[in-house]
């Protein structure tokens, strides 16, 4: 009951009022979401990755478990959220709304804090759930860009937009500089930490003026397709974590319990941010993704909870 409460009190209602002030200033002013997205996008969410990822102590060996779990756990996600687009038949650009809306969860300002909490702050988890923000920030930036232009755009002028991403060359930096121990110069590292605390808020607002934008009138075949959504990442998530966490095991690759656990609490946070800045920056379902988006948000105030009530069974 105290993590209920917890969560409820710290994570959930915040964003909820944060999003509510979103939705009230859209409503009140008519912002601009393009440029909110793209302040997104190419400046507070670069430099909160180059932050966490350049002070953050993390071993060679963490790194590897971690990529090896993840790359196993995005493909059983990816290959369950395919399961559901044939079975629904869904085409254009909302197969890829889907899949991303699967795929990328909230690793950072959920994931993090959530991290903390569980936790109790422990260094050696709280390494692991930045390594997996790395990836669920390099992810969108690279493979999310594709699949919502993949069906409009041709190859060369995907790549292009991938390769104007910050956050592509944001991640080998900040690993090269804290390898080498460089230290930033002040005039470079308090901007940096002004931009990376900027993040969360901007983000958030962001996503309130998308929901503030939209008529709010759901056709059932929507909601249909947001509830999947969301049973697939709170549920189906830290459910496939948990079996690649066995079949490693079962291939002589036993993670110790810590690192298990805070795997598969990682996994079970709901859709993140970046699948409905996507869609805004790109014009991709964006009223389908913000929707999932609070769906899920909302949903995962139990959801969570459950996933680590069960942990500490």
């Amino acid at each position: 009951m105290d993590i209920f409460a917890h969560i409820l009190l710290r994570n959930i209602l915040p964003l909820t009022v944060m999003i509510a002030i979103g939705i009230v200033l859209q409503r009140s002013f008519s912002l601009d979401i393009k440029t909110l997205s793209k302040l997104n996008f190419y400046l507070f969410s670069p430099a909160i990755i180059f932050k966490l990822l350049y002070t953050t102590d993390i071993s060679f060996l963490v790194i590897g478990y971690v990529l090896l779990f993840f790359c196993i756990f995005m493909v059983l996600q990816y290959a369950a959220a395919e399961v559901v687009i044939r079975l629904r038949g869904i085409q254009g650009g909302k197969r890829a709304a889907l899949r991303n809306g699967v795929l990328f969860y909230n690793s950072a300002n959920y994931g993090i804090p959530l991290n903390q909490l569980a936790f109790a702050g422990n260094p050696q988890t709280l390494a692991i759930q930045v390594i997996i923000m790395m990836m669920q920030s390099l992810i969108p930036n690279t493979y999310g860009i594709y699949s919502v232009n993949s069906h409009r755009s041709d190859l060369r002028a995907i790549r292009k937009t991938i390769l104007s991403m910050p956050v592509i060359y944001v991640i080998p930096l900040a690993f090269a500089l804290r390898g080498l121990e460089v230290s930033l110069p002040v005039f470079i590292e308090t901007p940096v930490d002004y931009l990376a605390n900027a993040f969360l808020g901007t983000a958030i607002i962001t996503l309130g003026v998308q929901l503030g934008s939209m008529s709010w009138r759901l056709s059932r075949s929507l909601l249909v397709d947001i509830g999947l959504v969301c049973l697939l990442r709170l549920g189906a998530g830290p459910a496939l974590a948990a079996l690649v966490i066995w079949a490693l095991a079962a291939m002589g690759m036993q993670l110790p319990p810590l690192m298990s656990a805070a795997l598969i609490v990682s996994s079970a946070v709901p859709t993140s941010l970046s699948s409905a800045l996507l869609a805004v920056e790109f014009d991709n379902e964006p009223e389908f993704s913000s929707q999932v988006v609070f769906a899920s948000t909302m949903l995962s105030i139990f959801s969570v909870t459950l996933v680590i009530w069960l942990l500490q069974i």
